[in-house]
């Protein structure tokens, strides 16, 4: 009995067994299904992710391209940078150098025309100083002119007094030529006959005014007045030889004995004046060499 006892509680626990082992294949079925699916799941997300690797790769390839692609860009630039730095640092030294240059000529110029300033203003003191002398020379000249005009009005009186018998008969006596008048006339201004000699040479000039002895006549028409002492008149008699006969050999005497009566009466800014033009005027001759000397003196 007790046998089938134990006989029957095997059968019931091998059922029981058995039935277990039913419901745990059908739970490992289940599972493996489960597994199944989830590897499917796995490997399709396996492949999904290779798949996006290998975009990511080549992407990373292509970003790896483009990077050694910017960085060559990068190194060509900053290459290129260099270089320009380069001329822009040689062309900042070049205008560095340049500005020093034109400051150095800028100093220069800014002296010479300091320099030139100052001559300037030398020039301008000396031309004003000239100016004054200028004017008071032409004070002096514009006495002179009414002196002459003066004295001119004189003469025209003087000529037109009546003619005496005397001075009549000796007009009417016409040397035979202007060279014997000359003579004749220069005889007696040696033997001091002032008058008759001016008398001749008066006449002369009027019979024969082409005469190459026309304009020493003229002058010993001043020279006779001079030696009287008239030198007004002489200054007058002069002036005529200047102006009538500028290129003839007497005017630098007439120059020379113009000045020399202007101080004889005590004109010394004319006699400055007409002797410093017979200098200007005659500079190699005797009578400007007299001048220099009378002008160092005044």
């Amino acid at each position: 009995m007790p046998n089938k006892t134990a006989w029957i509680s095997l059968v019931a626990a091998v059922l029981l067994c058995s039935c277990a082992l039913q419901d745990d294949v059908y739970t490992l079925d289940h599972r493996l299904s489960a597994l199944e699916r989830r590897n499917l799941e796995l490997e399709k997300q396996n492949r999904e992710l290779e798949t996006l690797n290998r975009d990511f790769l080549q992407a990373k390839e292509r970003i790896s391209s483009q990077v050694e692609g910017l960085d060559q860009t990068r190194r060509n630039d900053e290459v290129e940078l260099r270089g320009q730095y380069a001329g822009l640092a040689a062309q900042v030294q070049s205008l560095r150098e340049s500005s020093q240059m034109l400051s150095g000529r800028l100093e220069e110029m800014e002296y010479l025309l300091k320099q030139k300033l100052e001559g300037f203003e030398a020039n301008q003191l000396k031309n004003r100083e000239r100016m004054d002398r200028l004017a008071t020379d032409t004070a002096a000249v514009q006495k002179r002119m009414d002196m002459i005009d003066q004295y001119l009005n004189l003469e025209a009186a003087q000529a037109q007094k009546p003619v005496t018998p005397a001075a009549t008969a000796v007009v009417a006596a016409k040397p035979a030529s202007d060279q014997a008048l000359y003579s004749e006339s220069k005889k007696a201004f040696d033997e001091g006959n002032l008058q008759a000699a001016r008398k001749g040479f008066v006449q002369l000039i009027a019979d024969y005014p082409q005469s190459p002895h026309a304009d020493n006549a003229q002058f010993w028409i001043g020279e006779t007045y001079y030696q009287e002492k008239w030198y007004e008149k002489a200054i007058l008699e002069y002036q005529k030889v200047i102006e009538k006969y500028p290129s003839g050999n007497k005017t630098p005497a007439a120059l020379l004995k113009q000045g020399l009566s202007f101080l004889n009466i005590g004109e010394t800014n004319n006699a400055r004046l007409v002797l410093k033009e017979l200098v200007a005027r005659h500079p190699s001759t005797n009578e400007a060499s007299i001048a220099k000397q009378k002008l160092e003196s005044l």
